[in-house]
């Protein structure tokens, strides 16, 4: 079948590359793409002698994904059979929707369904209708009304932009005085619309893990677990990031505790949605903290987590294109469950200097196939091509990403992989995975 794939980033590098693998997968498209994604399309359109017929635009190209009518013209065009919505943006504009009032299947969830992610209030009064375990809440529209909620809540405390903020707009506050500035930083334009309401939360003690499903709106499996790393120095010291690296399976996350995340979270989100009106199909990333009572949900994304795509996409050896595809039918449930490999992926990310504010780009980065000799696999994700070299083009550049009979053996892996390559103006963490390596020594 035809597949066009959305999106730019590490991400949408690892889905195109386990989308290239499927046996159905005929031809690929990315719009727009990166330099790692326009080789694996490259090289898969060329393995299916679709060269000639494609052009150059079979390998990565430009579009309003904005212009709904446009995305639609285009998969009519060249009978797209599958459109795979990397990034949660175009989701909650509703691409997703209106490609299928146009017959045309997608993977991702409609626009009212995606508000999962793209209002965290949203989801939080979801919870509450479904008896969700969650961190107590308030709602907040103006700067005044969230200040005088602030009484409410004890020290630390979470304060949340309500819309999409690149994974960015939560702060931790350690005092009042940082929760007061947070609040009058949202709404005085920090995050820009995203921020025009808040949500303030219960800080929750534990520990962080992340839980995928996949589901068509009524059946539901799991997809795998993983651990991320927010902050962006080692120790989880500094802001938050969008991820600077990550590990799958999170072991922290035992099959007791993932029944329980799909018995109390993940099955009454997507029961309650379909009841409601708003069936959810794609998948669904929830964000837990792991608390004394058990799993409870910190957040959803409604797509795969980035740098979390990276490290399942390692794992997987089910067939993606298939599980996307009877996702999208509504057929899940005569697909086989998504199998994975037992050994743990572990992903570095490579960053320009400079983020997670104002990253440095336009730095040369040089090899990349003697680090993928050493046994690891790169996902491109911040760069570009100019004058026939490779230089960063965004705040997170690359994915180092290696496979390991455990996390101590992955994370050597792919740092001696990140030790090979020539990136002057980049930096990552050296501590990725550093909870289950110290598990695994008995720490």
């Amino acid at each position: 079948m035809n597949i066009l794939l959305i999106g730019s980033g590490g991400r949408e590098h690892a889905l195109a590359w386990k989308l290239a693998q499927s046996p159905i997968c005929n031809t690929l498209w990315a719009c727009p793409g990166n330099p790692g994604i326009k080789h694996v399309i490259a090289e898969v359109n060329g393995r299916r002698n679709k060269s000639d017929e494609i052009g150059e635009l079979g390998l990565c190209f430009d579009m309003d994904l904005g212009d709904h009518a446009g995305v639609i013209g285009f998969c009519e065009t060249y009978d797209i059979d599958l459109v795979v919505v990397g990034p949660e943006a175009p989701l909650v504009d509703g691409l997703a929707e209106s490609l299928r009032t146009a017959d045309i299947f997608v993977f991702g969830p409609d626009k009212a369904a995606a508000q999962l992610e793209g209002s965290k209030g949203f989801t939080k009064d979801l919870c509450a209708r479904a008896n969700i375990p969650t961190a107590g809440y308030v709602r907040a529209t103006s700067a005044a009304d969230a200040l005088a909620a602030l009484d409410d809540f004890a020290i630390p405390v979470v304060i949340k932009a309500d819309g999409l903020a690149a994974g960015k707009g939560v702060i931790i506050a350690e005092t009042r005085a940082e929760a007061e500035a947070a609040i009058r930083d949202m709404f005085d334009g920090s995050f820009g619309e995203a921020g025009a309401e808040v949500v303030i939360e219960e800080f929750l003690t534990g520990e962080e893990a992340s839980f995928f499903a996949i589901t068509d709106g009524v059946n539901v499996v799991p997809f795998g677990t993983a651990q991320d790393h927010k902050r962006v120095g080692d120790g989880d010291v500094g802001p938050n990031t969008g991820g600077m690296g990550a590990y799958s399976p999170a072991p922290v996350l035992t099959a007791e505790l993932q029944q329980r995340v799909m018995d109390e979270i993940i099955r009454p989100t997507v029961t309650t949605m379909a009841a409601e009106g708003t069936p959810y199909s794609g998948v669904l990333f929830a964000g837990l903290m792991l608390t004394e009572t058990g799993p409870q949900l910190i957040e959803y994304n409604a797509r795969f987590g980035d740098p979390e795509c990276q490290v399942l996409m390692m794992r997987l050896e089910s067939d993606l294109a298939k599980l996307m595809m009877a996702t999208a039918r509504g057929d899940l449930a005569q697909t086989s469950a998504p199998l994975f490999a037992p050994e743990t992926a572990l992903t570095v990310v490579m960053a320009a200097k400079g983020y997670p504010a104002t990253p440095e780009k336009g730095g040369k980065i040089q090899n990349l196939g003697r680090a993928e000799r050493e046994g690891a696999k790169i996902f491109h994700a911040g760069t570009a091509e100019v004058d026939g070299a490779l230089v960063a083009n965004g705040g997170r550049v690359l994915n180092v990403t290696a496979l390991g009979a455990n996390a101590t053996e992955a994370q050597a892996k792919a740092y001696n992989a990140v030790d090979q390559i020539d990136f002057e103006s980049g930096f990552c963490r050296r501590d990725i995975g550093w909870r289950e390596v110290a598990r695994e020594a008995g720490e």
